[in-house]
């Protein structure tokens, strides 16, 4: 019997090591006879208008995140290097044992001036800020009712919630729709097991769309159903409102009409990397105490919370920055529709043509570069298959003629 388990357990190791390559050979190989494998693009040197791409020279970007030019702003970039003189390269610790520095408490504190909440505590990225806040805040008998297209990091997030805290139920409503949420909201109160918190969660800017949640309809809901209402800004924050506060702005609502925000760090401001979850100082008490990305995950590198830092300070200080992006957004979404394509209707800067395919969308991507113009095409798992787009994106460094340089390649590729 024990020559039989031995073998047994030889055959079960000898099928793991030849089944796992052969598998991941075999989704290699259909990505690439589809057209669908994505290959990755070496920039060698700093994100702004226009990129150096290895083999490629110089680009005009229209791809990145860095939605108001501040990922190269000198203030932003000289911050950076004296926090990394002043603090060294890292932190070299979690928060709660020796890696609080007081440049996290200036961010976190400036994060709090510019939502107007009492609070706000940094992660090393949004997707950290958005695996801590459900299973942290959230009790079993609460339900979290999310948007069927939120950021995949907000499903994880409540995935992960459900999977820790037995009792915890969730619900999907369709996408920006109030009907739908109101019908869930309904259900929610009908249902037994639902004896605590109601939470609602949507992004502000959907990355995908690049449109926007209706806040106000939302928040209406809430109120009337006794829900707490979560927000992902992370592509609002910047882009949208006056001064760039982001999507609650856009639709004149005072920042307490939202119970918590998300975002991050690593797009409008300054591009770095790093997220955050602002709201009540309670809340925000209990994620340091009881959140795991905040127990065992390293604090945020001193040298992106001083860039960071000082790229909010240059927001506040420059509100014209939001008024130019808002300007190339137009400018580029009329441009566009002069090519012939379709863009998806909306004032944020993501600008989407939706061509269907994945591999025409990847082919397109790559037209589009040879043509000097670095546009990335999303396909399936990013979007439902049928729906593969080029996703443009506007930026407040762009000038007219790298905007133009857009439009003059999509004439070529309408042929």
């Amino acid at each position: 019997m024990a020559d039989v388990g031995k073998r047994y357990a030889y055959d079960m190791t000898t099928m793991a090591h030849t089944t796992f390559p052969s598998r991941t050979n075999e989704i290699l190989d259909s990505l690439r006879k589809s057209g669908q494998l994505k290959h990755l693009q070496t920039i060698e040197g700093p994100m702004d208008a226009t990129v150096r791409i290895r083999g490629r020279g110089e680009v005009v970007c229209l791809c990145s995140n860095n939605y108001l030019g501040l990922a190269n702003h000198p203030e932003v970039v000289d911050a950076a290097i004296e926090g990394i003189r002043k603090y060294g390269a890292g932190t070299a610790s979690v928060r709660f044992i020796c890696g609080t520095f007081d440049c996290h408490e200036r961010l976190e504190d400036r994060i709090a001036r510019f939502y107007g909440v009492e609070s706000a505590y940094t992660f090393t990225s949004c997707w950290n800020a958005n695996e801590a806040i459900f299973p942290t805040l959230c009790e079993p008998g609460d339900m979290i009712i999310s948007d069927e297209l939120n950021h995949a990091s907000i499903i994880d997030g409540i995935r992960l919630a459900v999977s820790i805290k037995k009792g915890l139920l969730r619900g999907v409503y369709r996408h920006n729709d109030p009907v739908s949420l109101r019908e869930k909201l309904t259900e929610a109160r009908a249902n037994a097991a639902m004896t605590g918190t109601i939470w609602v969660v949507t992004d502000g800017v959907f990355s995908m769309e690049g449109d926007i949640a209706d806040l106000p309809a939302i928040r209406k809901l809430c109120d009337e159903f006794g829900a707490l209402l979560v927000v992902d800004d992370s592509h609002g924050t910047g882009v949208l409102g006056k001064t760039g506060r982001g999507t609650h702005e856009h639709w004149e609502m005072p920042a307490t009409k939202i119970d918590y925000f998300t975002g991050t760090l690593g797009k409008a401001l300054g591009g770095a990397a790093g997220g955050y979850i602002a709201g009540s100082r309670a809340a925000i008490d209990l994620l340091i105490q009881r959140g795991r990305p905040t127990l065992f995950s390293n604090a945020l590198p001193c040298s992106v919370a001083c860039s960071a830092d000082k790229a909010i300070e240059v927001l506040m200080r420059e509100p014209q920055r939001v008024n130019k992006l808002r300007a190339n957004v137009e400018y580029a979404r009329e441009g566009i529709l002069r090519t012939g394509f379709s863009v998806l209707t909306s004032p944020t800067a993501i600008c989407p043509i939706i061509v269907h395919d994945t591999a025409k969308a990847i082919a397109m991507s790559r037209q589009l570069l040879d043509l000097g113009v670095f546009v990335i095409g999303f396909g399936y798992p990013v979007v439902p298959e049928g729906h593969a787009r080029l996703r443009v994106q506007i930026s407040a460094a762009h000038e007219t003629h790298h905007l133009d340089s857009l439009h003059a390649a999509l004439k070529k590729l309408k042929g």
